[in-house]
Order: C-alpha cells, then structure tokens, then sequence
C-alpha cells in the first residue's frame, strides 16, 4: 500500500517540534540584545508571524494536502540536501544572534525609514511564497521525488516564470530581515544563506532534469531558475 504521509501522532509530533523551534528562533535576537524593549525585533516577530499565517491560510485552502506532506518530511537523502542543511541551519543561527548583539552593541546603525523597506521586501516575498503554496502541491522539505504522491512537474503560476520561486522568494525575505532589524553585520550571515540556496537550488534542479519525467523540455521552456534574465 502506498504510503500517504506521516501517521496523525507522528504529524502532531513534528508540528508541535516545529513551532518550539520556531519560537526559540525569533526569541534568540532578543538574548542576545539583553532586552525586550526592542521595537524592531518585535516588528521582525510581526511579520514572521504574519507570514506564516498567510502561508498556512493559503495551504488550507488551495493544497490542503501539502501541511501534512511538510510536516512529514523526511530527513534529507541527497548528499548536497544534507550539507545544505548542515549549514543552513547554524547560518539562520548566526543570523539572529548577529542581529541581536548589532542592537546591544551598537556596531551598524540603519536609520528607522529603512523598516519601511524592509516591511515592503518582506510583504514581496510573502506574496510570491503565497502563489507557490497555492500552486505546488510537492513542496517538502527535502529534495527527492515523490513518486508515491504521483509526482509531475508544474509548470504554472510563478512557475513559469523561473523554476525555483520558492527558494527566490526565500531570498528576498532574508534580504529584508537586516533592514527591519537595522544591522548592517546581519547581511553576512544572510549572504551565507543565499549561497546556501543557490547552492541548494542548483543541485536540485540537476537531480530534477536527471530524475523527474518531462522536466527537461519545461527547463527548456522556462530559461531561468531563480533570478529572471540572469540565471
């Protein structure tokens, strides 16, 4: 019989596991700040909360089937999906404390105005993250293929315009986070995740041409993977 997913107390498991990772997340550049009168962390947790929301909102109503497909994910198999994630993870780390010391120390200071910025960058790739949940129903978190959920390329929505939207709009969202939080220092580590995500894109999308029935005529058609024009 195939298999349909995580089992309900393995999926509630992951959920539960998922949100206290989360909320350990958003509270490390306040511990490392020294403080939680800090407008522009709450304003952060504002809209990483606020994405999640629309994100979720937007999965149960257009792919009601995809939260229990992510939250069943399974550990990484690909040799380069598990360095990505080796190192993904501590980069989001460094990120946020990073963030966090720049506010107690003072080392970077953006003016307040660059928050506007970094809300409307933000509220962009939450829009473009909206449009792939509502139109990919394969978005686990690991990279493989999903052969037990009839797995096929899609090809619309932002999808047709470059490959990988998802990780484009990751990129745009990182991108923002320093201006919100005013430390200039944070777009190391940040640059570090973008790497990571080219890294993860471009290995993907050869594991998607060698692996995935009709992907290679829609990477015929749809020139770009992540930035359009450039590549």
């Amino acid at each position: 019989m195939p298999e349909t997913g995580a089992r309900p107390k393995s999926v509630k498991r992951r959920a539960v596991a998922q949100t206290l990772a989360q909320l350990i997340l958003m509270s490390l550049p306040f511990v490392a700040a020294g403080t939680v009168h800090w407008t522009r962390g709450w304003i952060w947790i504002g809209l990483s909360l606020f994405s999640l929301a629309v994100f979720l909102g937007v999965v149960r109503a257009k792919n009601p089937g995809l939260l229990r497909t992510r939250l069943g994910t399974k550990a990484p198999s690909k040799p380069f999906d598990k360095l990505f994630v080796a190192l993904f993870i501590p980069s989001l780390l460094a990120f946020n404390v990073t963030a966090g010391l720049d506010a107690r120390w003072g080392w970077s200071h953006l003016p307040f105005a660059w928050v506007y910025a970094g809300i409307a960058l933000h509220l962009t790739a939450v829009v473009l993250l909206s449009a792939v949940a509502a139109t990919n129903p394969f978005l686990e978190g690991t990279v493989r293929i999903q052969s037990e959920h009839g797995h096929f390329v899609v090809t619309s929505g932002p999808y047709a315009i470059v490959r990988h939207p998802m990780y484009a709009a990751m990129v745009v969202m990182y991108m923002a986070w320093p201006l919100v939080l005013g430390s200039l220092w944070a777009y190391i580590p940040v640059a570090c995740v973008a790497i990571l995500l080219v890294f993860r894109t471009a290995n993907e999308d050869r594991t998607l041409l060698r692996e995935l029935p009709g992907y290679e005529d829609y990477a015929r058609r749809t020139r770009y993977r992540l930035i359009p024009g450039l590549w």
